[in-house]
C-alpha cells in the first residue's frame, strides 16, 4: 500500500512521520500514485478539500482506499475534518481518522491499527 499527504501547516506530514511512514507528498497535484494508497489531507479554509488533493485525486481517484484527515477543532470546530467527508463521499471510501492538528500518541496507535 502506498501513502500519499499533502501539508501545508506541517500538522499532516507530522502525522507521517510519528507513523514512520514513507509517503509521496503532492506538491502541485500532478503526482501520480499508480497503485492502491491511503491519503492523508488537511481541511483548508472553513470545511474545503484542498486545492492540490482535489487536482490529485482528479487523475489517481481509482487507487483511493481511504482518507486520514487533519483540523482544527479549535478554530474550525463546525467543519473539523470536513475535506475527509467530502472525498470519502464523492470517491465512496472510509474516513479512517480524523485527527486534530498533528495528532497525539493514541491518534497514530488507532491509525497505526486501521493500517495494518
Amino acid at each position: 500500500m502506498k501513502y500519499v499527504y499533502a501539508s501545508r501547516s506541517g500538522n499532516v506530514e507530522k502525522i507521517v512521520q510519528a507513523l514512520g511512514l514513507e509517503a509521496l507528498k503532492l506538491q502541485d497535484g500532478s503526482e501520480k500514485a499508480g497503485e492502491d494508497f491511503i491519503l492523508f489531507t488537511y481541511t483548508d479554509g472553513k470545511g474545503v478539500v484542498p486545492a492540490v488533493v482535489d487536482k490529485f485525486l482528479k487523475e489517481n481517484h481509482g487507487h483511493l482506499k481511504g482518507v486520514v484527515v487533519s483540523g482544527s477543532m479549535q478554530r474550525h470546530a463546525d467543519t473539523f475534518c470536513a475535506a475527509g467527508q467530502l472525498i470519502a463521499k464523492a470517491y465512496g471510501v472510509p474516513v479512517l481518522a480524523e485527527v486534530d492538528g498533528a495528532g497525539k500518541e493514541e491518534d497514530y496507535k488507532e491509525i497505526q491499527k486501521k493500517l495494518a
